[in-house]
């Protein structure tokens, strides 16, 4: 019986100003954020060593965990900057690289994805003094045409979900699901980690320990190679991350108590970072990935509906990118003096993460409002 590898991937994001906004209105629901968010370390110090977990920090939730009027307005319920130095362990923590205003990628303007990358791998080098190896896109929006630019960024591999892969070459279904693969775009090639979506449907909503191993047992049992099971979730959205009543929750209910079984002899699973899964068993095979992102509520994630759906959407991106053109013909003529640029151009970038789109059409105007501050100081 092959032992499981498997990789526990959170994604953690907050819109910008959002938890500001909470601590003012809905002060508790901003506590049981900070609550989820300061769970993670101190759930895994007594595992140090077997409990392993892949984190993604969007910018703006860098940006507000590390503000000093922020951390200071929070001190006593989480202290921030000692969050932080928390997630520097690189024994139960690994921090993958993403987009600093959390947009999906594929619907902004191509030039503005460098943008995102390069101030979320600023803030990300900042804060945590390494190399970011691995690429969470959000919302696990992902297209080929950027591979090539996250190459370009140095990253060796990307997460990617299990419906939107197509095996070039003869795979099991095993194979396809729980290896690591390579995918090909412009001449250029990355590996991509294949998420698993029933089982990350269930670490969103909550399960039980036994049933997990069982159920990766089943799934894996045919594999005559060590099988990499990654599931991934939001990690602070929803009661079953949120829930502060101990001994509840994701890591109350299932992952502290997975462990403790792990601790005493279970053989069927172990907890893995993917870096550390690829330099022991690299990748294998060459796949396609069809352009989508992960499955949200009633959607699969084929053709990015979830954010593309009503007219006012599309009409909000369709801006987004003409905007976006005449900033940068603004920046070609260099006439702009550079902080005013910049006012500009961070306006732009935040105009385009995903909540501004996702919440059907409650946040749209997020959207124009950034756009219209950006007109405003052209």
């Amino acid at each position: 019986m092959q032992t499981a590898l498997h990789a526990t991937v959170l994604n953690l994001h907050q819109p910008p100003w959002n938890l500001e906004y909470l601590l003012e209105h809905e002060p508790w629901m901003a506590r049981e954020i900070l609550f989820a968010l300061d769970r993670i370390p101190r759930a895994l110090w007594p595992y140090e060593g077997l409990g392993k977990v892949n984190l993604s920090l969007s910018g703006t939730l860098l940006e507000t965990l590390s503000s000093p009027e922020f951390q200071s307005r929070v001190y006593g319920i989480v202290k921030c900057g000692d969050l932080l130095w928390y997630l520097q362990n690189t024994s139960i923590v690994e921090i993958l690289g993403t987009a600093y205003y959390h947009p999906v990628l594929p619907l902004i303007p191509e030039a503005d994805r460098a943008l995102q990358l390069e101030r979320w791998r600023g803030i990300g080098e900042h804060l945590f003094w390494r190399r970011f190896r691995g690429f969470w896109p959000p919302e696990l929006g992902f297209t080929e045409e950027l591979i090539p630019l996250l190459r370009r960024f140095g990253y060796e591999f990307v997460i990617v979900d299990s419906e939107h892969v197509e095996p070039l070459e003869p795979m099991r279904w095993e194979e396809l699901r729980y290896r690591p693969h390579v995918a090909e775009y412009g001449g250029e090639s990355i590996v991509v980690v294949v998420r698993d979506r029933e089982l990350s449907n269930a670490q969103e909503s909550g399960m039980d320990p036994d049933w997990f191993l069982e159920e990766v047992s089943e799934r894996t049992k045919w594999c005559d190679f060590p099988p990499l099971v990654t599931t991934c979730s939001d990690g602070d959205n929803g009661g079953w991350f949120r829930n502060t009543t101990p001994g509840r929750g994701f890591f109350g209910e299932f992952y502290q108590p997975l462990l403790e079984r792990i601790r005493k002899g279970e053989r069927r699973l172990r907890p893995t970072f993917l870096t550390e899964y690829l330099d022991a068993h690299g990748a294998r095979g060459r796949v396609r990935v069809h352009s989508g992102a992960w499955n949200t509520g009633d959607h699969d994630g084929r053709g990015f509906v979830q954010w593309t759906g009503s007219e006012r959407q599309k009409e909000a991106l369709r801006r987004v990118h003409e905007v976006s053109a005449l900033v940068r013909e603004l920046a070609s003529r260099d006439t702009m003096p550079r902080a005013r640029l910049e006012e500009v151009t961070y306006r732009v970038l935040r105009a385009q993460t995903s909540c501004n789109f996702y919440w059907g059409e409650a946040w749209v105007d997020r959207c124009h409002r950034d756009l219209d501050e950006a007109l405003s100081l052209v």
